[in-house]
């Protein structure tokens, strides 16, 4: 698989997706909360830039090969590196919500990713606007609308307050992501 990354792009990215591997497999016997730290602090050191600038597209989800390969992306990319970087390290993926936001300090749309130790917990969130992982509700510049994860999704009816709404794959950007991973792996 190096060999194919080190061809379609080039030897830079192949030394990032390395110590992306090297991340995953040192982590996956670690507490929760430590490879939290380690995938937020890996991920936050990529430029943001926008997918139009960088996609050529209004909306597109990277997968975590394509954000490794360009080291750059946007709100979402970074949260969907971080999911599915957490998922191989071995945490169960019932414990992660990618969630859509509000981030009203800058008035827009936004994506984090959301731990919940157990169910009923205040979730901790990974974010690349303020990369310190910190509760929700230390987090008042967000405001929940959705979040989903592999399993489900969810309405925000309440900053504390979520509703299951249906599945993931109710999302067609969550769809193609799932099908470009699955191509990436053949």
């Amino acid at each position: 698989m190096l060999a194919k990354i080190r061809i379609k792009y080039g030897p830079t990215a192949e030394i990032r997706i390395q110590h992306w591997q090297s991340m995953i497999h040192q982590h996956q016997r670690s507490q929760d909360m430590e490879r939290l730290n380690a995938v937020n602090d890996f991920f936050n050191q990529a430029r943001f830039v926008n997918d139009i600038d960088l996609w050529n597209q209004n909306d597109y989800w990277a997968t975590p090969l394509e954000f490794l390969a360009q080291d750059a992306g946007d709100c979402e990319d970074f949260s969907i590196a971080k999911y599915f970087t957490l998922k191989e390290m071995g945490l169960d993926v019932s414990k992660l919500r990618i969630t859509y936001v509000k981030a009203t300090l800058f008035n827009q749309a936004h994506m984090v990713l959301a731990y919940y130790e157990n169910p009923s917990a205040t979730p901790l969130i990974l974010d690349n606007i303020n990369k310190r992982i910190l509760p929700a509700n230390e987090r008042t510049d967000l405001r929940p609308i959705y979040s989903f994860n592999a399993n489900n999704l969810w309405l925000a009816r309440t900053r504390n307050e979520q509703l299951k709404a249906g599945k993931p794959d109710q999302l067609s950007l969550w769809k193609d992501l799932n099908t470009r991973i699955q191509e990436e792996m053949l």
